[in-house]
């Protein structure tokens, strides 16, 4: 395409059919190059709503606990910088929370949108957090999913997590 479009350039005169053509030489570069969103720190509210939304979309939540609005006010109250949202303009199609106790690592509420899926955000997510986490000292992360969850598994399993021999416990206080 970029040769067709530089001999374009070269016998054409008129600047607006330039500028038409660079554009679609641009939104063609875009698509096969497959730019990610931003990832960046979440914004309350600004991102509220939407990460409600995209939660409730991908994980249903079942339990009063993890209802979306508490987990989030919850985790923005410690302020410790470990909340991450992908972005694609003003639309949030992404989210990861960590967390650091200054002994382990944990990554939660990684989630998104199924119309995004399959294009390397999740990854993208997972590596954000891990950076963030090993800033901060962290040499090891920990996840917990549902053991009938087969293709988050394997989604963590890409992307070099292990399955441990562990029990996870847990008490609602």
């Amino acid at each position: 395409m970029l040769p067709v479009c530089i001999a374009y350039l070269n016998r054409s005169t008129k600047k607006r059919k330039i500028v038409a053509t660079l554009q679609v030489v641009a939104r063609s570069i875009n698509a096969e190059l497959k730019i990610m969103p931003t990832i960046r720190q979440y914004t309350d509210p600004t991102d509220r709503i939407q990460v409600v939304e995209l939660w409730r979309q991908v994980f249903g939540y079942e339990t009063a606990h993890n209802e979306p609005n508490l987990a989030i006010s919850k985790k923005i109250a410690i302020s410790d910088g470990l909340f991450f949202v992908a972005v694609e303009g003003k639309e949030v199609i992404g989210t990861i929370m960590a967390g650091y106790d200054g002994h382990r690592g944990w990554l939660y509420s990684v989630a998104v949108d199924p119309k995004k899926r399959l294009g390397g955000l999740g990854r993208a997510l997972v590596q954000h957090a891990e950076r963030a986490l090993a800033d901060l000292g962290c040499m090891k992360v920990n996840l917990q999913l549902l053991a009938t969850n087969e293709a988050t598994a394997a989604f963590y399993k890409s992307v070099g997590y292990i399955v441990e021999p562990r029990v996870s416990m847990g008490k609602v206080l």
